[in-house]
């Protein structure tokens, strides 16, 4: 059986982002669950941290690689689960404080500039707090706080502490 290696720990990551991005989608197109602005920008943030994580897999960079792969991933990881905190942070507001409902994001895209678009979503509207599927007590962006942060500390051992290909490679 072969040694997990920083090249299979970054390619382990980027399929479970994918994972978790597949799961989004049956649950928008299957389930029927839309995405709120909030839910949209965490896409982003997993697709993101995917992106990264298979790129270094592929490149399987030496040290200086590593770090920068690393602070790449948790950059575009810890901006997921910052989005997520505050997603469930608003879901968990008492009813007369959740914020007034904007527009939509697609209008907002359609007629705002992307500065401004960002600005308000991450301000969110009424919209965000709602509460349409739970797992284990749990809503989607807990979930996505907790999924992010467990991948988030696995792209923290895989490269730091796994070698970057196995001893019989060398």
């Amino acid at each position: 059986m072969p040694r997990l290696t920083r090249r299979m720990g970054n390619a382990l990551t980027a399929i479970a982002c994918f994972g978790l991005l597949a799961f989004a989608l049956y649950s928008q197109y299957v389930l029927e669950l839309y995405p709120c602005p909030l839910c949209i920008f965490q896409r982003i943030a997993v697709a993101g941290l995917g992106l990264v994580t298979l790129i270094a897999a592929l490149h399987n960079p030496a040290r200086v690689g590593t770090i920068v792969y690393t602070v790449l991933a948790l950059a575009t990881g810890g901006l997921g689960v910052g989005i997520a905190a505050r997603h469930v942070w608003l879901q968990n507001l008492p009813p007369d404080q959740v914020p007034a409902c904007g527009a939509g994001l697609d209008y907002m895209l359609d007629t705002l500039p992307l500065t401004s678009v960002v600005r308000q979503v991450l301000t969110a509207s009424g919209e965000c707090a709602e509460v349409s599927w739970r797992l284990l007590g749990l809503t989607m962006p807990t979930w996505v706080v907790i999924a992010v942060s467990a991948l988030l500390r696995w792209v923290l051992v895989v490269n730091t502490r796994l070698p970057r290909r196995t001893a019989s490679a060398l």
